[in-house]
């Protein structure tokens, strides 16, 4: 008995260290591509894959500890572990699935506020309408984006009406511009940075750190507020370039 507890406890560490390697090229993607930078956080990726990989890494080894026994033979012993690939395969597909569905494709200028878009809140059917350069969506990082007016009061309506529903602008293709066209917009609408820091008085030293790494002009930096997951808000340069988010929210 304790020769196969020992035989078991090897194979599923070796599974272990094999599913970590392959989590590990994984993560490189989706971190690397689809929630770049600080949108592992802002759209909620870093914890919706730790919790899928996380089952997926657990789940194989301790399959392979549950069913190892040279005992069987090694044809039999072999479509064992082949199950348990396949299952583990299956199951690390599905969850890259779910993570790319809801992957941030695009932080929008919505007016007064930022919103980040995920792929699954785009309203897909008003692809064809979009800009030629916004009809597919990004699979390489979210886009900067504008938001035009309206060009009608029947239109005007629509998306009135269309909002109380629960698509608002930023997420209709239809409205996309790019950002240069709607930077105006975003002056008019900011705040001094100096507003935000009195507002989070006892966060002020954490926010000039964060700020610091922007390296930005504190005095002509401002901030827009972004609906996106938790409470954050975009820092702008004088000029109305995002440069950074900082974790407080800036609806007030």
């Amino acid at each position: 008995m304790r020769i196969d507890v020992a035989q078991r406890a090897r194979a599923a560490s070796i599974h272990l260290l094999i599913s970590i390697a392959i989590t590990g090229l994984v993560a490189a993607l989706v971190f690397g591509l689809w929630y770049p930078g600080v949108y592992s956080r802002l759209a909620s990726g870093r914890e919706l894959f730790l919790l899928l990989t996380a089952v997926d890494v657990i789940l194989g080894p301790l399959l392979t500890l549950a069913v190892f026994n040279r005992a069987k033979g090694w044809a039999h012993l072999r479509r064992d572990l082949a199950t348990i690939g396949l299952i583990q395969v299956a199951a690390l597909g599905y969850g890259l699935h779910a993570v790319f569905v809801v992957r941030p494709i695009a932080l929008v200028l919505e007016g007064k506020r930022f919103r980040v878009v995920s792929a699954k809140d785009v309203a897909v059917s008003e692809l064809p309408e979009a800009r030629p350069e916004y009809r597919s969506l990004p699979i390489t990082g979210p886009w900067l984006l504008g938001t035009r007016l309206p060009k009608s009061n029947q239109e005007r309506g629509d998306t009135i009406f269309k909002a109380l529903d629960g698509t608002d602008v930023g997420q209709r293709p239809s409205f996309w511009q790019p950002y240069s066209e709607s930077k105006a917009g975003v002056l008019a609408g900011s705040r001094p940075l100096g507003v935000l820091l009195a507002r989070y008085e006892d966060r002020r030293a954490e926010l000039r750190t964060a700020i610091q790494g922007m390296k930005t002009d504190v005095a002509a930096a401002r901030f827009v507020p972004v609906i996106a997951r938790g409470d954050w808000s975009v820092v702008i340069d004088a000029s109305g370039r995002p440069v950074g988010f900082l974790p407080v929210n800036g609806f007030f």
